[in-house]
């Protein structure tokens, strides 16, 4: 009976993943192909994709700065709207944008005697611009096990850069510590501080 459970419970391994993987790609495309009320399967996700990769094209060749100064200076001056505009442009930037966030891993010691550490990655080290310390820095704690984190303004000292990719370290801290993450082997992965 103990060996039928312990095939059962390695057979879990094996299936969960693939099932839970499978399952979000299939309502994500079945999300995004319903946006286009045609019976054809896949047409709607095709043509929702050209749209957008259209909208880049215009966007960067044809939309010249000045209105796209216009319109972001006319969502700048509506309150709530303003908010979800720039937070939402901003995350973006940070994932695909010129301006990639998640560069530079670290550890951070969030209490000045704790020997406990939390993975993160420096997202702004300008903020002490802002303020009279001149030792503070933004850094980016992810959630394990969820799409979510926190930001702290943590003194320079208690942070510590890691040489290893930005990807794996935020794949290692979101999956709970259970992903194998191994050091940067290339000097451009290498964390600047």
């Amino acid at each position: 009976m103990k060996s039928l459970i312990k095939y059962f419970l390695q057979g879990l391994l094996y299936v969960v993943p693939i099932t839970v993987t499978l399952y979000v790609i299939y309502e994500a495309f079945m999300m995004i192909d319903g946006l286009i009320p045609i019976q054809i399967p896949g047409l709607g996700l095709l043509i929702v994709v050209i749209f957008i990769t259209v909208m880049g094209v215009v966007g960067r060749h044809l939309i010249s700065d000045k209105i796209s100064d216009l319109f972001e200076g006319t969502l700048k001056r509506a309150p709530l709207i303003n908010v979800i505009y720039t937070a939402v442009k901003d995350l973006l930037n940070a994932f695909v944008g010129d301006k990639k966030s998640f560069k530079k891993p670290v550890v951070v010691k969030l209490f000045e005697n704790s020997e406990v550490r939390r993975l993160g990655f420096i997202t702004n080290e300008n903020f002490r611009d802002l303020t009279d310390s001149n030792d503070l820095i933004t850094v980016y704690l992810p959630h394990s096990y969820n799409i979510s984190g926190n930001v702290f303004l943590v003194p320079a000292s208690y942070v510590e850069p890691l040489n290893v990719n930005p990807s794996d370290l935020m794949k290692y801290t979101v999956s709970g510590g259970v992903t194998e993450v191994e050091r940067a082997v290339h000097d451009d992965l290498e964390p600047k501080k």
